[in-house]
C-alpha cells in the first residue's frame, strides 16, 4: 500500500471507528511510528426546540438550552510493521437549564486493531458505553465489529463491517437487547483530504426482551467533508444526511398494530481554528421522525457551539 493511501487509510479508519474530529485524524496520519498520545477538551452551549429521549420513544414537545462539555484520550500505536493499535476514552456531559432530568453524562472505552493485509486491511474494534441520566444508571452498551477495508481504486475507498451489539437499559428492562448489524461504506475522495464525500448502508436487527421492540431496520448515509484555507488556517465544512427505515415484528399494544418508523437527520458542521491547538465548532441538526407510534412522532432541532482544544 503506498504512503499516501496508507495515510488515506488511517484517516477513514480512525473516522469511521472512534468518531473523532478530522483535525485529530489528520495529525495521526502523519506519524507512522511509535505511540502518539491525544487529548482534547471541548465547552460549549445548544439549543433544544425538542428535549428528547430517544431510547424510551419520547419528546417533550419543549424547547431548552444546554451546557456541554467534553473530554478524550486516544493514543495510537504501531505494533509492528503491518498492525496498528487505537485506544480510546471519551467523556461527555449534558446539563440542562430546565430539563435537569435528562442531564446526561456519558464514558466510553474504545480500542481498534488494524492489521495490514496487502491490499486490503483487516480491523477489529471494541467499545463499551456507560450513560447516566439525571445522575442515575441508565444505559450499558457493548459493541464489537470485525471489518475490512481498503483502497479499490487511487480515489475510492470501502469498508465492510460486522456489528455485535449488547444494550442493557437500567429503568426498562424490556427494552434491553442484542443487535446484529451489516455496514457498508464508500469513500470518494475528490481532492485528496481537501474534499471527499462518504455514502454508507446498515441493515440492523435488534432482537430485544420484549417482542414489541424488536426491529429490522435499513439505513442509509451521505456526508460530504470539505476543507479551505480560512484566515491562513484550515476550516472543515461538514454536511451530513443520515436516513433509517425501521420495521417491527410485533403489535405495539397501544396502536393495536405494528410499529413503523422513518427517521430522517439532516447536519452542518463548521470549524474554525482560532488558536494554536483551538477552534470553534458551529452545528445544526434538524431531525424528523415520523412514527404511526404518536410519541415517537415529532421533529427537532439542535443549534449549538463549541470551543475545542487539542494537543
Amino acid at each position: 500500500m503506498s504512503i499516501l493511501n496508507r495515510q488515506l487509510y488511517s484517516i477513514c479508519i480512525i473516522i469511521i471507528s472512534l468518531d473523532v474530529p478530522s483535525t485529530w485524524a489528520q495529525d495521526v496520519a502523519e506519524k507512522s511510528s511509535g505511540t502518539q498520545f491525544n487529548a482534547e477538551l471541548s465547552v460549549g452551549g445548544e439549543y433544544d426546540s425538542n428535549v428528547a429521549v430517544d431510547e424510551f420513544d419520547l419528546s417533550s414537545s419543549q424547547s431548552d438550552y444546554a451546557l456541554t462539555m467534553s473530554a478524550k484520550l486516544e493514543s495510537h500505536s504501531a505494533l509492528s510493521s503491518n498492525t496498528e493499535l487505537d485506544l480510546s476514552y471519551n467523556f461527555s456531559q449534558s446539563l440542562y437549564k430546565e430539563f435537569s432530568i435528562v442531564d446526561r453524562q456519558t464514558h466510553i472505552l474504545g480500542s481498534n486493531l488494524d492489521l495490514d493485509m496487502g491490499k486490503f486491511d483487516g480491523g477489529l474494534s471494541f467499545f463499551y458505553i456507560h450513560s447516566r441520566l439525571d445522575g442515575k444508571k441508565f444505559l450499558e452498551f457493548y459493541r464489537v465489529s470485525p471489518s475490512v477495508s481498503g483502497f479499490i481504486s487511487k480515489k475510492w475507498f470501502t469498508r465492510g463491517a460486522y456489528v455485535y451489539s449488547d444494550k442493557t437499559i437500567a429503568r426498562s428492562s424490556q427494552r434491553d437487547a442484542i443487535s446484529n448489524i451489516g455496514e457498508f461504506d464508500i469513500y470518494y475522495f475528490h481532492r485528496g483530504l481537501r474534499s471527499y464525500f462518504n455514502l454508507g448502508y446498515q441493515y440492523k436487527y435488534e432482537d430485544a426482551n420484549a417482542e414489541e421492540y424488536d426491529y429490522r431496520s435499513g439505513g442509509l448515509k451521505l456526508r460530504y467533508i470539505r476543507r479551505f484555507d480560512l484566515f491562513q488556517k484550515i476550516a472543515t465544512l461538514e454536511l451530513g444526511f443520515r436516513y433509517e427505515d425501521r420495521s417491527y415484528t410485533s403489535p405495539t399494544p397501544s396502536i393495536q398494530e405494528k410499529r413503523s418508523d422513518q427517521r430522517q437527520r439532516w447536519r452542518i458542521d463548521l470549524e474554525i481554528p482560532v488558536i494554536e491547538g483551538g477552534a470553534i465548532k458551529f452545528y445544526a441538526t434538524y431531525g424528523d421522525f415520523q412514527s404511526n407510534l404518536p410519541r415517537a412522532d415529532y421533529e427537532q432541532n439542535l443549534i449549538g457551539t463549541r470551543f475545542i482544544y487539542a494537543w
